[in-house]
This record gives structure tokens, sequence and C-alpha cells, in this order.
């Protein structure tokens, strides 16, 4: 399990396997060379690989392969439905007041529905348009009951421009219930497969607002939002300024508190049978956004958040300055190997839960997504 995974980058995807000896890794195979690859979904169900690509001027593109990406098929990409008529784009006060564009700008999310729902994929963007596809990716639909929500005028940008769902989880015990994480825009979550939301970020915290909106629910910035799949109700998200879990399925957050060397990043990854062990790489915050004292490390918590373990095994300790994104974290169906990738390209795998790591590569172009095939 976990023999195989996948890198997207700002200049294609690599297909990268386990073998040549000793447990070393390889590349194996390069798709897509040139093209920026920032979202990568293998989907289980029926061993459907899916590539995003992002052309820059020319747009968003997904593509879809049947055998483990070594051909591909174009398929549709999601599409803003065309503006009501006499529609006027709201300015948006955490914005600078300029409008936020109704139109693709990002693919930044893509979740597999139940198993239930073999045909069902969900697709998070910029700029803040949730969509769904119930006949694996040939068509989609903007999920309207979300986009029309009022407190959505109130999103804004974190790091990019303008807001974006970056995480979509589906519960596995019930496919209708459905959570997303935005930026900056809190959590959110529906029951009935997106026909109704309601925002689910209590008892996080935005040290970035003026004091009487530092708990506002829907303005927080969860940087990345995960479920464990063995315990559906725990959620772990790395914040902005913060790591916070909650245990009741997202009714209420709780902050972890002493976290060293940061609590500032971008990627985490739940256990999938154990939800108490969680992993994070953490960095300094804000405009600085690189590893504190220049050396890369994972931190891990194996009970709930109380205490955290801070992991260099293999690891560089010195002038790393190697930046982790929301998407460049992943830990197999089996819950030992985990691998990550930076912005300076390096590639690292862990064979045991994060002890220790094997570098993989540093010549890679800079790592958006890191993906564990899900079959088998």
């Amino acid at each position: 399990m976990g023999d195989r995974f996948f890198v997207g980058t700002r200049k294609g995807l690599f297909t990268v396997e386990r073998g040549g000896g000793a447990g070393a890794w390889r590349i194996a195979r390069a798709a897509f060379l040139g093209d920026q690859v920032p979202m990568l979904l293998p989907d289980r169900r029926d061993g459907a690989l899916y590539a995003a690509l992002g052309h820059g001027h020319f747009g968003s593109k997904l593509h879809r392969s049947g055998d483990g990406g070594e051909t591909w098929t174009e398929i549709a990409a999601p599409a803003y439905p065309l503006k009501p008529s006499g529609y006027q784009d709201p300015p948006n006060p955490m914005n600078n007041n300029r409008p936020i564009p109704w139109n693709l700008e990002l693919i930044w999310s893509l979740e597999a529905g139940g198993d239930d729902r073999p045909g069902t994929l969900w697709c998070g963007t910029l700029p803040g348009g949730l969509f769904k596809s119930d006949d694996r990716g040939t068509s989609w639909s903007i999920v309207r009951a979300l986009w029309d929500r009022p407190e959505r005028g109130e999103w804004f940008g974190g790091g990019y421009d303008y807001p974006g769902i970056h995480s979509v989880c589906v519960d596995p015990r019930d496919s209708r219930r459905v959570t997303v994480g935005v930026s900056c825009g809190g959590v959110w979550q529906s029951s009935d497969g997106g026909a109704t939301w309601r925002c689910t970020a209590t008892g996080m915290r935005a040290e970035y607002m003026p004091p009487e909106r530092t708990f506002d629910p829907n303005i927080q910035d969860p940087h990345r939002v995960v479920q464990c799949a063995a315990a559906p109700d725990t959620f772990w998200a790395q914040h902005h300024n913060g790591i916070f879990v909650s245990t009741n399925g997202c009714e209420s957050w709780s902050e972890c508190t002493g976290v060293q060397p940061s609590a500032f990043g971008f990627a985490v990854a739940v256990h999938p049978r154990d939800a108490r062990t969680a992993w994070f790489v953490p960095a300094t915050k804000d405009e600085k956004r690189f590893p504190v004292a220049g050396k890369v490390v994972v931190t891990r918590t194996r009970d709930g958040g109380r205490t955290f373990e801070t992991l260099t095994g293999g690891l560089p300790q010195e002038h790393a300055y190697d930046l982790v994104f929301r998407h460049a974290l992943d830990v197999d169906r089996g819950g030992d190997r985990l691998a990550f990738g930076s912005t300076t390209g390096s590639l690292w795998v862990s064979e045991n839960q994060s002890d220790s790591w094997q570098c993989v590569s540093t010549h890679l172009p800079p790592i958006f997504c890191v993906r564990f095939d899900t079959r088998g």
C-alpha cells in the first residue's frame, strides 16, 4: 500500500514509485512538462487519476487518466455560469473594495464523492466557488447554495488576491455530509449534499483581525482542513495563526498551544485510523514564510494536540528554505508512509510515520501537490 504517489509541480506532473532496491524511491514518469499542475486526484473508487492544469492566460484545464497517468484525456473544466441579468459585483471591503471575479481563476481542490456515488466529484476554486460533477468530470455545475450565501461577500484572499476553497472533506459515513475550508472564509458544512450550508468555524481565532472580529467564524483563514477516515468527527486545521482540532464534527474547534518551533504553516495530514495523530510542516509566518532558523522539520502529535514532537531525521538542518504548500503533504491509506515536497523542488518520503525521511529529489520544479495512489 502506498508504493506510488503523484507530484504536481510548476512545470509538470511526476509519478514516483518505490523500487530499485533497499526501499529506494524513483521518479518513474513525467507528464504535462512545462505546464502548472496545481491539483491532483487519484480516485480509489475506479482507479482514475485527475490532473488540473493552469495555463495562465489560457485558463484552467482538467484531464483524466484511466491507466495511472500513462495516457490522458481532456475533460470539462468547471465554468462559472453567466451572471444574472443586471447583477453588479459587490465591492469587497476586505479586499480594498475590489469585486470578487465571477470566473474560474484556479482549480484549488479535487475530491471524490462517496462510495455510494461513484461518479461524483467535488472541485473547489478561486474565487470561492464550489463545483460538483456527477459524471466523472464530463460536466460540472456550481453549487449555488454556497455561492449565493450573503456571507460570501465578506470572504477575502489570504495568500492569493481572492478567496478560495482549498479543502473538501466527504464524510465516509454519509456522502451527503460535505465540509469545505475557505481562505479566508472559515469552514462550511452541508448535510444534504450541498443544498444548504452553515458556517462551522466556531472557536477559531484570527489574530490578523480587529479584536471585535477575532472570533468571527466567517473571516477565519484555515490554510488546510483534513478529516480522519476512521473517526470522521475529528478534523484538523492548519490555520494562518495556529493549529486547531475539532472532535465533534466541526461544531466547535480548539486551539493547540505551545507548538514549537512554530504553529504557522500550510500543510496538515491526519492518520487514517488514529484521529489523535497528525502531522504539520511549520514555518516562519506572514511575509517571511521560510522554515524556522533555516531548518526543515516535521511536527507530529500523537495525543490529539496536547503535545508535539519535532522530527528532523533525514531533513536538512542548515540553510534550508523549503516552504511546503497546503497540498504538498500526504499520508497513505495505511498510515505509515508520508511524502512532502517544497517550493525549492525538494521531495522527501518517510516509511515510519515521519520518524525519519529519505530524499527523493532536490531538483524538481516548485511542488504544489503530493498525493498517494489510493488503489489497492
